[in-house]
């Protein structure tokens, strides 16, 4: 894939095309778990990272602007940082970085800013709550109290590739849900 399909991939992901997101996926994921698994050593740890790496993705593809740099070395920028962030926290004996609630819980001191979170906070567990099939449940499992993605596969009894593909689907719905009302994660 070149250049240009990449950035075109990325333009799509930035308006929510999970269809451009699957096939970048295909596409860029192992070169990704490449860079993940020369940072942090072991192939579960780098399939964490790689998640976390394609949720970011996700979320901030609208931020990769065509400056003349390779989108790869965006991408590999992501994996990396990701990666490096893991290994960071590995060594403060801590799992996994702030998860995203909390980053939405802890912007702006303000009274009005603090309304604003809450509200934002409560609909995101509400949206949380309209997940099929516990993903939910596996969303706050992995991002708020921390656990791998292989102890969640173990507590819901799946395949750990089939916890990634839920999760990854799950964010996908859950951005979708936050956005209905105008509220999106930061």
């Amino acid at each position: 894939m070149d250049r240009g399909e990449i950035e075109t991939l990325i333009t799509r992901v930035a308006l929510n095309d999970s269809a451009a997101f699957d096939l970048l996926y295909d596409n860029v994921s192992s070169k990704l778990f490449g860079v993940c698994l020369r940072v942090l050593e072991t192939s579960v740890e780098a399939e964490d990272a790689l998640q976390d790496t394609f949720v970011k993705i996700w979320l901030h593809a609208d931020r990769y602007k065509v400056n003349g740099l390779s989108p790869m070395t965006w991408l590999i920028t992501i994996a990396r940082n990701t990666s490096l962030d893991r290994l960071r926290a590995r060594k403060r004996g801590h799992q996994d970085t702030v998860p995203l609630i909390y980053e939405i819980a802890a912007k702006g001191p303000g009274q009005e800013q603090s309304l604003v979170n809450a509200a934002e906070l409560k609909h995101l567990s509400d949206c949380l709550d309209r997940l099929e099939d516990d993903c939910g449940s596996a969303i706050r499992g992995v991002y708020l109290d921390n656990h791998t993605y292989a102890v969640m596969a173990d507590r819901f009894n799946i395949p750990i590739n089939t916890m990634r593909t839920r999760l990854r689907r799950s964010l996908i719905k859950l951005r979708r849900c936050m956005e209905d009302t105008g509220l999106h994660p930061h």
